[in-house]
């Protein structure tokens, strides 16, 4: 037995009801996941010689938040935090560096 909508508008309104509060918990709850993930940052100036290989080399050793990484992906982060294209750096640069 197949059941009939004896009131269209109204089911249509219904319908629409449901997927606006489908969507709200949807997007409540991409907020929470997304707010858990703040980061704080440092920012280090560049000097003369340094290389992202020999701030990544430190950062490796001193900073908690890359403890126990592999040294690329530590170069890969700080890039991908910084928005650079390469790993050229320019002396007086700054760098925001994830930190715990």
């Amino acid at each position: 037995m197949r059941g009939k909508i004896i009131n269209e508008k109204k089911f249509r309104k219904r319908l629409v009801l449901l997927a606006v509060i489908a969507f709200c918990i949807l997007f409540n709850i991409k907020n929470t996941v997304s707010s858990e993930t703040i980061q704080n940052y440092k920012t280090i100036t560049v000097n003369k010689g340094d290389t992202l290989w020999s701030i990544a080399s430190y950062e490796q050793e001193e900073n908690q938040y890359y403890k126990d990484e592999d040294i690329r992906n530590i170069i890969y982060n700080i890039k991908k935090v910084n928005n650079l294209k390469s790993s050229d750096l320019s002396e007086k640069q700054n760098l925001k560096i994830p930190i715990v």
